[in-house]
């Protein structure tokens, strides 16, 4: 079980280079645009989003990796792609060469949603699995405390502090590729590949070599079963899984959790802070996400996932609703700050803690990248656009009312989790595939 904890860490810290990557853009977000003299639509879709716009792509095709080479070898790829989209847009001198090089890390960004979650929920005990993966979005959180900590700490290096704060993530890029080389194959992956031998010896490292036969037969039959139907994730069968998995990811961003995170420090600023508290305040934020995504964590696996989406829904209704009326009313001081740390804390106990393990769990195997592709589309199409939107939304109808709008959609969030979420807690991933498929 030691082994398998440490290939699971490593494994989950792309999530670190996702949470650092998605976030370090918000401490160079008003240099850049005063740098460069953007208007707030260019400086929102191009400059800030085309790293989500990648993220998208990266999400799109990242399964066709994740399924052809394998987990480890995408996961590889991952640390290669964050390396020089670090390097390059601490080196940019106009906005489209930096929007490219961004657009490169939003590939690595998109395509960890789908190879990280698959491969620890691979290698995961059934009783252990949502602890392990969630592993992965404990690592996001602490690269995007890590990505504000940096931030704040890179402030005053200079009209060109901007390049640091891009440029540092070179180092934990470096060092994760390398980590990478000491992790096994998933060994659901090889048998699904036919490579048995190698599975058996995955298995035997891990102390389950007596669960081969089962799940080289229950793996062979999937996949017989997918050859005969020439099976996708669209067929009639999977509409359950795969309508659960647009609704959750759907959901997620409809929080505004993204738009929060790229943008926190220019809202603490439209709610009456100054710069450097703002940055300050930012820090919190990350600190206080870490905290509670470690309780979800700690929780996932002993009050399940519907327990934890209910209470991340309850959160954000009613932090969100009172951000919108700090906006509407004016209220100044600390109430904004104190709120958004309660929205933070509700989606780090509720959706952060468990969108990717929920998605990792219920495609079959055969399906599971193509069904991770999926969900981390729908997540990333509506976290490129939100989070572009804000500076024009924010210029025109004003931060209140797009609060507001917020709040309304986790009321349908809850909904959907009192109606349609079934509980996956504790079951195996095959049990779960013939639990939730319509044949």
């Amino acid at each position: 079980m030691k082994k398998i904890v440490t290939w699971s860490v490593i494994a989950s810290l792309a999530g670190f280079l996702f949470g650092f990557d998605t976030v370090v853009i918000s401490g160079a977000d008003k240099k850049l645009q005063v740098l460069w003299n953007s208007s707030d639509a260019f400086h929102g879709t191009v400059v800030m989003g085309m790293a989500l716009w990648g993220t998208v792509f990266g999400a799109i095709f990242g399964g066709i990796p994740t399924n052809k080479i394998g987990r480890k070898k995408t996961l590889l790829w991952i640390g290669i792609l964050f390396f020089f989209s670090a390097i390059g847009s601490a080196l940019s001198n106009n906005p489209y060469v930096f929007a490219a090089f961004r657009f490169i890390g939003g590939l690595g960004v998109g395509a960890s949603t789908i190879a990280a979650p698959a491969y620890i929920s691979e290698i995961a005990p059934a009783k252990d699995r949502g602890k392990l993966v969630a592993f992965y979005q404990f690592n996001i959180v602490f690269g995007i405390l890590m990505a504000f900590l940096s931030n704040y700490l890179l402030r005053n290096t200079g009209e060109n502090s901007w390049r640091w704060m891009m440029g540092v993530q070179a180092f934990p890029s470096f060092i994760y590729t390398l980590f990478i080389f000491s992790i096994p194959k998933s060994p659901r992956w090889l048998l699904s590949k036919s490579r048995n031998e190698e599975a058996r010896k995955v298995l035997a490292l891990m102390g389950q070599e007596s669960e081969y036969e089962e799940m080289k037969k229950e793996i062979e039959l999937d996949n017989n079963n997918a050859a005969l139907a020439n099976d996708n994730i669209f067929l009639k069968k999977y509409r359950t899984p795969l309508i659960l998995a647009f609704l959750i990811a759907f959901f997620n961003q409809l929080s505004g959790i993204n738009a929060f995170l790229y943008y926190s420090p220019r809202i603490f600023q439209e709610a009456g802070l100054g710069e450097s508290t703002a940055l300050l305040s930012s820090i919190g934020i990350g600190a206080t996400n870490l905290v509670f995504t470690l309780v979800g964590v700690f929780l996932i696996d002993r009050l399940g996932r519907k327990v934890l989406m209910y209470i991340g829904s309850v959160g954000y209704i009613i932090s969100l609703s009172l951000v919108a009326m700090a906006f509407f009313l004016k209220w100044q001081g600390i109430a904004v700050p104190t709120f958004l740390f309660l929205f933070i804390a509700s989606h780090a106990i509720g959706q952060g803690a468990v969108i990717w393990v929920f998605i990792s769990e219920i495609f079959p195997n055969h399906l599971r990248a193509s069904g991770q592709a999926f969900g981390s589309t729908t997540h990333w199409i509506l976290a490129a656009i939100i989070p572009s939107l804000i500076p024009f939304l924010f210029s025109t109808i004003g931060p209140g009312v797009v609060f507001l709008f917020f709040a309304v959609m986790m009321v349908f969030q809850l909904l959907f989790v009192a109606f349609l979420m079934p509980e996956t807690k504790g079951i195996s991933l095959e049990e779960l595939s013939k639990k939730l498929i319509k044949e």
